[in-house]
């Protein structure tokens, strides 16, 4: 079976990349990528708006019509259901991430998990347009009792109590998702949280993905022991006979990882420069493709090089486009011409939709501002499609 494009591949094609967009919202995302695109105005920016949120100033209704609007769906599933429809268009599914942050009692994880279940129950009800939910450990549990299973350290009683509802709650959550035949993420942690994550999500995958691939992981690549776990994963599922759902993604807590193994004298878990992440990038995809029939692979990614990459094994291999063990996703409101262009060719592409009242996602938007600032040429990029459309579009009026 071929990979069959129904359209040329191009991520600069921005007529495809930003099809959906008026012209004014073409001028709204070109002011945002700009102020984003400067890193002092960034930092300024995001300390201003958490000092106005503080002193309960009249900013919610400016967030709400710009970085929100941006990259969220909206403040309950709801809400999301212009962004589901309008993205299902185009033939791009949504990912329904439930973003808040900051629960840190069992009611608040209860609260959150019964939030994922309704994203689960809104996924079944339409399979085509929303073809992932996702949910992260760290919403239903505490990050000291993660932290302290990490270290291999003994709980308290209280502890041991709580890692129970914990394990209870995902197990819930997963068999929901099981039922309903809707694939979920795992979303992944910082390094020092993981292994009981790891160890429970592959417990949830030994159970629920024997016909299918229901359960996914996630596998952070600047780390430079994810390769070999990955690798360690696929093994352990060929061999005790269920599917490996693997979502595979450069991360996010590169910062945050080498400042804590500084400031408490461990070795640097994160690769010693981008080029090897990028190269365990590359080789977890070409890994994964190799054992497709027992891997569902997401490649989880805003890279332009290593998307071209993944097509290229693909066409090699001759598997198919639309082949389901294979998606591609992005952030919604980022890298449009990856996301359009791709789904335009024919491929799996799904977007991570975020939501929630606008205060509670506000963590996951300054997120988004600095890592379009940090990560090299992000806003210069999307800035550079942005003028260029404006530009295409004013020749041909």
């Amino acid at each position: 079976m071929s990979t069959t494009l129904t359209h040329p591949l191009s991520f600069d094609d921005t007529a495809i990349a930003f099809a959906p967009k008026s012209d004014f919202e073409l001028r709204k995302m070109q002011m945002l990528f700009g102020a984003m695109n400067n890193d002092f105005l960034v930092k300024t920016g995001t300390g201003l708006v958490q000092t106005a949120l503080q002193w309960r100033l009249p900013v919610r209704f400016l967030i709400k019509k710009t970085l929100f609007q941006q990259f969220c769906g909206g403040e309950s599933i709801e809400d999301c259901q212009p962004v589901i429809q309008r993205l299902g268009q185009y033939h791009i599914g949504t990912i329904l991430d439930y973003s808040v942050e900051g629960k840190k009692t069992d009611k608040g994880f209860d609260a959150t998990t019964q939030e994922i279940l309704r994203t689960i129950a809104k996924a079944a009800k339409n399979p085509q347009h929303i073809p992932f939910c996702v949910f992260k450990i760290t919403g239903i549990a505490n990050t000291d009792t993660l932290a302290k299973l990490h270290a291999q350290q003994s709980l308290t009683t209280a502890e041991t109590a709580a890692w129970e509802k914990v394990q209870q709650r995902v197990a819930l959550i997963c068999q929901a998702a099981h039922q309903a035949k809707v694939r979920i993420f795992v979303d992944a942690e910082e390094s020092w949280l993981q292994n009981p994550i790891d160890t429970l999500v592959q417990q949830m995958m030994e159970k629920y993905n024997r016909e299918q691939a229901i359960v996914y992981n996630t596998y952070q690549m600047y780390l430079h022991s994810t390769l070999a776990k990955l690798k360690t994963a696929i093994l352990a599922a060929q061999q005790q006979g269920y599917f490996l759902g693997a979502k595979v993604v450069r991360g996010a807590y590169m910062e945050k990882e080498r400042e804590r193994a500084a400031e408490m004298g461990y070795l640097d878990p994160v690769q010693p420069d981008k080029s090897a992440t990028d190269q365990d990038f590359d080789q977890a995809l070409q890994h994964c493709l190799q054992h497709i029939n027992h891997v569902a692979l997401c490649a989880g990614t805003h890279n332009e090089a290593s998307t071209y990459q993944l097509v290229k094994w693909m066409e090699e291999k001759e598997i198919a486009a639309q082949h389901p063990h294979l998606f591609f996703a992005q952030l919604y409101g980022m890298s449009d011409h990856i996301s359009y262009n791709l789904a335009k060719a024919g491929f799996n592409v799904a977007k991570y939709v975020p939501y929630g009242p606008v205060e509670a996602v506000m963590p996951y938007l300054f997120r988004r501002a600095a890592e379009n600032t940090a990560v090299a040429g992000q806003s210069s990029r999307e800035l550079s499609l942005i003028n260029r459309e404006i530009a295409r579009r004013k020749k041909r009026t």
